[in-house]
């Protein structure tokens, strides 16, 4: 009797041990599914980049760009006056269903140096934050453009997944894509910085760039102490046209 008990004893702790990495597993498994349903779904090759040009008559979803292209250009203009509290940036900017598409998913994010590949919701909420990474509303659309700063959000590692938890790891040179419903968005890693979690000042719109920022908890395990800041820039002339 003592020998059995003491079996279920061991084998519950071995349960309790390795369900953070199953776990962990099973959350990076779906991130990356829904990644690639979206990259499926827009039928754009990593591999070939695809340059956004506004000029175009007709885009895919047209009045979805043009509404987002109004939205950059407003935060722009109004110097990002309403991003100074959580719900604003939790809120999502657009309910992508109304536009019909199937489902919440907007971009992907690639860093191929650290092996990241990623889902990218609207709104910061937390149940965006526990499938994926998420645009900071209140700050510019992942689509590109003059005078923009999309601020894209991740876990530093959620429930034994890893996200962003090797962010560190991206140094100047590192290149970063964004593949959304018209195309690729190829981002050059130029600095990182640590900040404080309420310094906001850090992360907005600067004149005449055209910029992503990776946002993250450190350091890693902490409880979110402070925030671990990737800035990269897009060099049009990089991209084939």
């Amino acid at each position: 009797v003592i020998f059995v008990l003491m079996m279920c004893v061991f084998q519950l702790g071995l349960c309790l041990l390795l369900f953070p990495v199953l776990n962990g597993f099973l959350l990076d498994r779906q991130a990356g599914q829904a990644a690639q349903s979206f990259l499926t779904q827009v039928d754009t090759p990593i591999e070939e980049t695809q340059s956004i040009d506004p000029t175009e008559e007709t885009v895919p979803y047209q009045q979805l760009w043009d509404e987002m292209c109004a939205y950059n250009e407003t935060l722009y203009a109004e110097k990002q006056v309403s991003f100074d509290s959580p719900d604003d940036y939790e809120q999502p900017s657009f309910n992508l269903l109304d536009y019909g598409l199937e489902d919440e998913v907007f971009a992907v994010l690639t860093a191929r140096k650290i092996n990241l590949e990623m889902p990218v919701y609207l709104g910061a909420t937390d149940s965006n934050l526990a499938h994926g990474a998420s645009h900071l509303s209140q700050t510019s659309l992942p689509i590109g453009g003059e005078n923009t700063n999309c601020v894209i959000a991740g876990h530093r590692g959620w429930g034994g997944a890893s996200y962003f938890r090797y962010i560190t790891e991206l140094e100047a040179g590192d290149e970063i894509i964004i593949t959304n419903l018209w195309g690729e968005l190829r981002y050059t890693v130029v600095d990182t910085k640590i900040i404080d979690p309420n310094d906001v000042k850090e992360i907005l719109i600067q004149q005449d760039r055209e910029l992503l920022t990776l946002l993250t908890c450190h350091p890693y395990a902490s409880g979110g102490k402070y925030r671990y800041v990737v800035y990269c820039e897009r060099d049009n002339e990089m991209e084939v046209k």
